[in-house]
């Protein structure tokens, strides 16, 4: 028996080093449905400038695949370039990480209804999202009510908005904490930390980092967190 499982692992990785690819590999794949013509780019941000890390044309059918070596979970962006001289909705956001990841999405609400899948940080970074979308709704709604010309607000009743604005950006920020907090084994952790509360007190992007496990720590995320919170120190 023993030796039938090494004859498995040893076949396995003689495919998976058959084919390039590695423990570190992500594949992107999917279809643009209804795409005929244009340029796919797979790229991300390694520093503060934007790359292009694979590009590829279409033309006739809206499936792709991309493959890249991801040293720890990073956010990525999928841009489609319709040759149409508008870069409004071109550009879809997700959470990249080894292994096989799937968009699927069409051409004329490319970033609007994208279904993503098979990235377990993405999944949470979409749970994320969905409640803060929630606050930021009522926020508008809020600001639209501040600003209607119908109404004649008086100064109690504008204060009133105001304080009701603020609570709600207050639950945001302890929301966005609490969550990095309580998924601290994650690599939305520190993202979250960096890119939605990066001006939070720093007592409390220091309890997020404390909380990190090892590895997450040592992410892209994690080591970017750790330079931010040594500067705000400093």
């Amino acid at each position: 028996m023993k030796k039938a499982l090494y004859a498995f692992a040893l076949l396995t990785l003689i495919s998976a080093c058959g084919d390039g690819t590695t423990a570190n590999t992500m594949t992107v794949s999917g279809t643009v449905k209804g795409l005929k013509k244009g340029t796919l780019y797979l790229q991300h941000l390694p520093d503060s400038t934007l790359v292009v890390v694979d590009s590829l044309e279409v033309n006739g059918d809206g499936s792709f695949l991309f493959q890249t070596e991801v040293e720890s979970p990073e956010i990525f962006y999928l841009y489609l370039n319709k040759k149409d001289n508008n870069d409004l909705n071109d550009r879809i956001t997700f959470f990249g990480e080894p292994g096989n990841i799937t968009i699927n999405t069409a051409w004329n609400t490319f970033d609007l209804n994208a279904k993503i899948s098979g990235s377990e940080t993405h999944k949470k970074l979409e749970e994320y999202k969905k409640y803060m979308s929630s606050l930021n709704k009522k926020n508008l709604e809020l600001l639209q009510k501040s600003i209607a010309t119908d109404a004649q607000l008086d100064a109690l009743q504008i204060d009133s908005l105001q304080r009701q604005s603020d609570r709600n950006t207050q639950r945001g920020y302890l929301f966005a904490i609490n969550y990095a907090i309580n998924n601290r084994d994650s690599y939305v952790a520190p993202y979250i930390a960096i890119s939605e509360i990066a001006n939070a007190n720093v007592k409390y992007l220091d309890s997020i980092n404390n909380s990190l496990t090892p590895e997450v720590a040592e992410s892209k995320y994690g080591r970017l967190l750790k330079v931010h919170i040594a500067s705000l120190k400093n």
